[in-house]
C-alpha cells in the first residue's frame, strides 16, 4: 500500500474500523515503513488525548450547590408581570412619536431655505465683467483681431 493510502485509513485502523484485510495490509506496512510508524503513534497520542479531555468529570455538590441558587432567587416571570400596563402602552407611543418627530425635522432641515434672487441689473453690472475677460485683457483682444 501507498503512504497517502494508509495516512487517509490510520484513524480508522486505530479505531479498529476497516476490513480484516485492510487491517492486515496496514499493519504489514506500519512494521516495514518508519515514517508511517512515526505518525501512526502521533496520532494515537493525539487521540488519547482528545478522548482524555472530552471526558468530563461532575462534581458530585454541584446539583446541591445549584438547587440552593435557584431557590434564592425569584423566577424572571415573576419580574415581567409586575411591570404596569401603562408603561407597556406609553414606551411604544414615545419612541413613536419621537420617530415622526425625527423624519419631520429632518426634512425641514434639509430642505433648502428659499434663495432671494438677484435683480437683472446686479448681474450686468457685477457679474458680467468677469465673466466677459476679452474686455479687460488689452493683448489678447489684439491678437484675435
Amino acid at each position: 500500500m501507498k503512504c497517502k493510502t494508509i495516512h487517509k485509513n490510520l484513524i480508522f485502523f486505530l479505531d479498529e474500523d476497516l476490513p480484516k484485510r485492510e487491517m492486515e495490509q496496514i499493519r504489514i506496512h506500519l512494521s516495514e515503513c518508519k515514517k508511517c510508524a512515526a505518525f501512526s503513534e502521533d496520532l494515537k497520542k493525539t487521540l488519547q488525548i482528545i478522548n482524555k479531555e472530552n471526558s468530563v468529570e461532575t462534581n458530585p455538590f454541584f446539583y446541591t450547590r445549584l438547587k440552593t441558587r435557584l431557590e434564592k432567587h425569584p423566577e424572571p416571570a415573576q419580574a415581567l408581570q409586575e411591570k404596569p400596563v401603562w408603561i407597556k402602552i406609553v414606551q411604544p407611543v414615545f419612541f413613536s412619536v419621537l420617530l415622526i418627530s425625527g423624519i419631520y425635522f429632518g426634512f425641514k432641515i434639509g430642505t433648502p431655505s428659499h434663495i432671494k434672487t438677484a435683480s437683472a441689473n446686479y448681474t450686468t453690472e457685477e457679474i458680467l465683467p468677469y465673466l466677459n475677460e476679452m474686455q479687460s485683457e488689452p493683448l489678447e483682444e489684439f491678437l484675435m483681431e
